[in-house]
C-alpha cells in the first residue's frame, strides 16, 4: 500500500473524528432523554448507510458481527455512563481506548504498536489530563465502570473493523446502528415522551446524517488503509474539537486548560499520523 493510500486513510479518519465531535453541540439543543436521542440518531444513520450501499451484501463473519456488536455496545455504554457519572469521567475513561487497542491489536491483528504510537499515547494522556484538570472526580463507581467498559468495546470496534480490511466493514456499521436503534428506542418507551419540536427534530436528523451516518462510511474507508491503533489515536481529536464547535456557535469559552490540552493532543496525533503514513508497511 502506497503513501497516498495511507494519507487518504489518515485524512478520512480525521474527518470522521471531526464529525463525531459535533455531537455535544447538537445534543445541547435536543430536550429528549438520552436513549431517544441515541435511538433516533442510529435509525437515521442506518438510512444514510443504506442509501450509500444501495443493496447491502452482508457476508456474515465473526469480525463483521463482532465489530457491529462492539460499536453498538460503545454507543450504549457511553449513554449509560453519561447518565451515571460525570461527563468528564465518561470522556476521559472512554478515551483510554488507544491503550487497549495497542495491546488487543498486537494480539489479534499482529499489528504491534510502534515507538511513535507509545509516545503519542503518552502525550494524548497528558493532553487529556490537562484538558480535564479539576473536572475528573470520584463520580459514581458504576458509571465509571461503564465508561471504562466503553473504552474496551471502542478499542475492539477498531480491531474488528481492521480485521475486515480485505472485505467491506461498512456492513458492520450498518448492523451496529440497527442494534443501537432497536435497544435505545425500546428503552425510551419507558421514559418520558420526547417533545418533537422543529429545532429538536432538525438537530436529531443532523446527528444521524452528519455526526454518525457519514462518519460510518468514512471510517470503513479509513480502517482499510491505516492500523487499528492509528485510527484509535486519531479518534482522540473528537473531545478536543467538541468544545471548539460549542464556542464558535454558542460562545461558550472553552478555558485555557482545554486549549493547552487540546493543542498537546493535536500535535501528538498529527505527529504519529505523519510518521505512520510514511512507513512502507500498512
Amino acid at each position: 500500500m502506497g503513501q497516498n493510500d495511507k494519507m487518504m486513510g489518515v485524512l478520512m479518519m480525521v474527518v470522521t473524528a471531526s464529525l463525531w465531535s459535533i455531537a455535544g453541540l447538537f445534543i445541547k439543543v435536543i430536550d429528549w432523554n438520552p436513549f431517544a436521542i441515541a435511538g433516533i440518531r442510529s435509525l437515521v444513520a442506518s438510512l444514510v448507510i443504506l442509501a450509500f450501499l444501495g443493496k447491502p451484501k452482508i457476508r456474515w463473519s465473526f469480525p463483521l458481527v463482532a465489530a457491529a456488536a462492539a460499536n453498538a455496545m460503545t454507543m450504549l455504554l457511553f449513554v449509560g455512563a453519561n447518565k451515571t457519572t460525570t461527563a468528564a469521567n465518561a470522556i476521559l475513561l472512554q478515551y483510554l481506548a488507544p491503550v487497549f487497542t495497542a495491546f488487543i491489536g498486537a494480539a489479534l491483528l499482529k499489528e504491534k504498536a510502534r515507538a511513535e504510537h507509545w509516545v503519542s499515547i503518552f502525550f494524548v494522556a497528558l493532553g487529556m489530563a490537562i484538558m480535564f484538570a479539576g473536572k475528573f472526580d470520584g463520580g459514581r463507581l458504576f458509571g465509571d465502570l461503564l465508561a471504562l467498559m466503553s473504552a474496551v468495546t471502542f478499542s475492539l470496534y477498531f480491531v474488528f473493523m481492521r480485521m475486515q480490511k480485505e472485505g467491506s466493514p461498512l456492513e458492520s456499521n450498518l448492523l451496529s446502528q440497527w442494534i443501537a436503534a432497536g435497544v435505545c428506542l425500546l428503552a425510551s418507551l419507558f421514559l418520558p415522551m420526547p417533545q418533537f419540536t422543529q429545532k429538536s427534530v432538525a438537530a436529531a436528523l443532523l446527528l444521524g446524517v452528519v455526526q454518525i451516518g457519514i462518519p460510518s462510511i468514512l471510517i470503513a474507508y479509513a480502517i482499510k488503509r491505516i492500523s487499528a491503533v492509528s485510527a484509535s489515536l486519531i479518534a482522540v481529536i473528537e473531545p478536543v474539537l467538541n468544545p471548539v464547535w460549542v464556542f464558535l456557535v454558542l460562545g461558550e469559552y472553552p478555558g485555557m486548560n482545554t486549549i493547552l490540552g487540546g493543542a498537546v493532543i493535536l500535535l501528538a496525533v498529527t505527529g504519529v499520523s505523519m510518521i505512520s503514513a510514511r512507513r512502507s508497511i500498512a
